[in-house]
C-alpha cells in the first residue's frame, strides 16, 4: 500500500460517523480512568493508602475490573480507546494543523494504543502488565545501555518537563477551549468546562513536570531506579514540605479533569 492509499484510508476513517461516536465513547472512558486515578491519589493523600493499588492507569483499570460487570466495562473501554487511537492516527497522517499538532496527535496515538494493549492484556491473560513505575524504571535501564543512552534519558526527562510546562500553559491560557465546539455550548456549560479544563491541565502539567525531573535525575546519577511513573510521582508530592495537601490539590485537579473529559465527549471537535 503506497502513501496515497494510506492517506485515503485515513481520510475515510476520519470522516466516519461511527468512528466519531466511538471516539466520543473513548473520551468518556478516558474521563473514567482519570477519575479513578484522582480517587486513588486522594486516598494516598488523606487515607494512608490506596487499597494496594497504584495511582495510575493500571490501578484504575484494575478497579474497573473489580466492579459488577467489570469485564463488560473493560471491553467497552477497549472499543473506545481503540477508536481514539485510530482517530489520533488519522490526525497525525492527514491532520490539517501544523507539524506540532500532528506530532502531538502521534504522541496521543502511542498513549492510547498502550492503554488498549494494557486492557487487552488484562482481559485475555489476566495480567495488566505492571505499573507505570515498573515500566519507567525498566525502560530507563534499557535506554541507558544504548550508546549515548544517558544523554537520551536526559533528553526524555527534559521533554517531560517541557510537556508539563505546555499543559500548564494550555490550562492557564485556556487554549484547550479551541478543541471544543464552544459556539454550540450553553453559556453555563462553557464556563464550567473552562474551569474544569483549567484545573485539570494544571494538575496534569505538574505531574508531567515532576516526573520529568525524576527522569533527569536518573540520567544525571546514572540510576534508573530514580525514574518514577505516575504513582511514585504522585506519592512524592506528599513528601514535600506542604505534605499531603499538594497531592490532594493535584488529585482534585485530576478529578475535575475527569469531569472535563465528559464535556469533551459531548463537544470536542472530531
Amino acid at each position: 500500500m503506497n502513501s496515497a492509499q494510506v492517506e485515503g484510508a485515513a481520510r475515510r476513517a476520519a470522516n466516519s460517523q461511527t468512528l466519531d461516536r466511538l471516539a466520543r465513547l473513548g473520551m468518556a472512558c478516558r474521563g473514567v480512568l482519570y477519575g479513578l486515578i484522582g480517587f486513588l491519589a486522594l486516598q494516598i493523600a488523606f487515607g494512608g493508602g490506596s487499597g494496594g493499588k497504584e495511582a495510575d492507569k493500571t490501578g484504575a483499570i484494575e478497579m474497573v475490573r473489580e466492579q459488577p460487570f467489570g469485564n463488560v466495562l473493560l471491553w467497552l473501554m477497549v472499543v473506545g480507546f481503540a477508536a481514539l487511537t485510530l482517530w489520533q492516527l488519522s490526525e497525525a497522517v492527514i491532520g490539517r494543523g501544523r507539524t506540532k499538532d500532528r506530532a502531538e496527535s502521534a504522541g496521543r496515538t502511542a498513549v492510547y494504543a498502550l492503554v488498549v494493549a494494557t486492557l487487552l492484556s488484562l482481559l485475555l491473560r489476566g495480567d495488566s502488565g505492571g505499573s507505570t513505575d515498573k515500566h519507567s524504571k525498566d525502560l530507563t535501564a534499557q535506554v541507558m545501555e544504548w550508546p549515548g543512552g544517558q544523554f537520551l534519558v536526559g533528553l526524555a526527562g527534559l521533554g517531560l518537563i517541557a510537556l508539563g510546562a505546555y499543559w500548564i500553559h494550555k490550562g492557564w491560557k485556556k487554549k484547550f477551549l479551541q478543541d471544543l465546539r464552544t459556539g454550540e455550548m450553553p453559556a453555563r456549560a462553557r464556563d464550567l468546562a473552562e474551569k474544569l479544563g483549567t484545573a485539570g491541565y494544571l494538575a496534569r502539567g505538574v505531574i508531567a513536570a515532576v516526573a520529568g525531573v525524576f527522569v533527569v535525575q536518573a540520567a544525571v546519577t546514572y540510576d534508573p531506579d530514580k525514574a518514577k511513573g505516575i504513582d511514585s510521582t504522585l506519592r512524592s508530592l506528599a513528601e514535600t514540605p506542604v505534605g499531603p495537601w499538594l497531592l490532594g490539590l493535584v488529585a482534585v485537579g485530576l478529578l475535575l479533569f475527569a469531569v472535563y473529559c465528559f464535556f469533551e465527549a459531548r463537544w470536542h471537535r472530531v
